[in-house]
């Protein structure tokens, strides 16, 4: 007959020999905590962006977190778009009611020419429908799906058992249109979670000044985001406008650039007004050009680039105090130095990283569930340790 010893008993031995420890019982986080998956978008792999349909998906694929990016309306109101321009995410270019709304604002420096959120009321954007903004994606379902608000999809994570992590999209342009977002959505997440730093919510932003006000007048979990252009040949981050720094920063005068903010300084000025850092994965990971096709095209690009461990900067996050949550993962878009999208998260939760933002939140679940939880590993392996060593003292 087998003998079956029970996980409490294995962790009871185990931590009676004096063989188990707190931080070998840890997954390799921040504070030990199991990665969290974050639907960037909603399931926007699969349906339009920012849409209920795609929130949902997400939530029943398994998805910890879903990430509405908020712009403000001409009226004042939060909904979600990836955006202040609609042009790309919904059908109002087919809309001749709205042809007149077409315009050119300058946005973090660029002048774009398209249609504004903020030239809309609610009511005018609940006329309009999503649509699925890459070309190579499923277009089934253009047309089908209303823009929602904030308060929708608060309504939505909360009745699911969800977290809700909004972006404020381009704070300084809102601002210079006389439409402050940071105490209206304060305003609207108190009166949803309350003024709790444990509360399911984070807050995150390209910029650094309104998370910085945010800090002031909330308790919530706040994220600096980190941005770049791309990477350059030799494993070097490109630092290109509008991707170079923090458009808060130019406006200043702060010549930091968004790598600065990762180097010891830039966290240690991070930590003093957020809890997390959400830099773009390269950032991440050392790559190096091997001459290996790992994408399979038959050509060779920085996509296929071998990556060779972490830069430091994870390490040096948590050394900060900072949770680090890295971006985007995409079944459909090849991650430097990976062919497969899962085995490429399932890489980036071994290197420590404390979430991860997924276009393929079913992927992102199926990547983490296939990591070796730390602290199940380390407790057979003390278990197995002591059933040998009681195993021998019976033979002896």
């Amino acid at each position: 007959m087998k003998t079956r010893l029970s996980l409490f008993a294995l962790l009871a031995a185990a931590t009676l020999a004096g063989m188990t420890s707190p931080s070998a019982l840890a997954w390799n986080t921040l504070n030990g905590q199991k990665p969290i998956v974050i639907a960037h978008r909603g399931a926007s792999g699969y349906l339009p962006e920012h849409t209920l349909a795609a929130y949902t998906l997400a939530i029943q694929q398994g998805a910890n977190f879903i990430e509405p990016d908020l712009v403000l309306t001409k009226d004042g109101q939060f909904i979600a778009r990836h955006e202040p321009m609609l042009g790309g995410t919904t059908d109002v270019a087919s809309r001749p009611e709205f042809a007149g709304y077409k315009t050119t604002k300058v946005v973090d420096g660029v002048a774009t020419t398209d249609w504004f959120a903020s030239d809309f009321t609610l009511a005018e954007i609940k006329q309009l429908r999503a649509i699925q903004p890459r070309a190579n994606r499923d277009q089934s379902h253009n047309g089908l799906y209303e823009i929602p608000t904030l308060d929708e999809v608060i309504t939505l994570a909360k009745t699911h058992g969800v977290g809700i992590y909004p972006e404020t999209k381009h704070p300084t342009f809102h601002q210079g249109l006389g439409l402050a977002m940071e105490d209206a959505l304060v305003a609207r997440l108190h009166a949803a979670y309350g003024n709790d730093r444990d509360a399911p919510v984070f807050i995150q932003s390209f910029e650094s000044a309104n998370l910085r006000y945010l800090n002031t007048i909330t308790n919530l979990k706040l994220v600096q985001l980190i941005d770049a252009d791309d990477v350059n040949p030799d494993g070097s981050m490109s630092l290109v406008d509008p991707y170079r720094q923090p458009y808060d920063f130019i406006v200043a005068g702060d010549p930091r650039t968004f790598a600065d903010l990762l180097t010891a300084d830039g966290l240690a000025f991070i930590a003093g007004y957020a809890d997390g850092v959400g830099p773009w994965k390269p950032y991440l990971v050392k790559t190096v050009a091997d001459g290996v096709d790992r994408t399979g095209d038959g050509h060779l690009t920085i996509n296929d680039r071998r990556v060779d461990g972490s830069t430091g900067v994870i390490e040096a996050a948590h050394a900060a105090g900072l949770e680090i949550h890295t971006w985007t993962f995409r079944n459909d878009a090849s991650g430097y130095g990976f062919a497969d999208p899962q085995a490429e998260m399932e890489y980036y939760f071994n290197l420590g990283v404390d979430g991860v933002f997924t276009d393929f939140p079913d992927t992102g679940v199926a990547a983490l569930a296939a990591v070796p939880e730390p602290g199940t590993y380390a407790l057979m392996l003390a278990g197995l340790g002591l059933v040998g060593a009681m195993a021998r003292r019976r033979k002896a």
